[in-house]
């Protein structure tokens, strides 16, 4: 195996800053900031906008989207024609 071709694969704790949830994995993500863990030891820190305990698909909150809804809105704006085909190019 080549030497200081690889990335730095360690333990890394990941901070969801929008709920303050963290989890530690191993990763290879680059960080400049470090935090003391559960267990006293100092980690690397990366923080998160979203993870699966902030994002609302995961936690419930998604909200459902009226598809149906939105289609009729935009024959209704644009005018579809009803009954018109179109005929295959040669």
């Amino acid at each position: 195996m080549k030497k200081d071709i690889h990335p730095n694969y360690r333990e890394v704790v990941f901070l969801d800053v929008s709920i303050d949830y963290s989890f530690m994995t191993k990763s290879t993500v680059r960080t400049s900031d470090t935090i003391k863990w559960k267990d006293g030891k100092d980690y690397p820190l990366y923080k998160l906008d979203t993870s699966s305990e902030s994002h609302p698909f995961y936690t419930g909150t998604q909200k459902m989207v009226d598809t149906a809804g939105r289609v009729e809105k935009f024959r209704q704006k644009f005018g579809s024609k009803k009954g018109t085909k179109t005929q295959p190019k040669n």
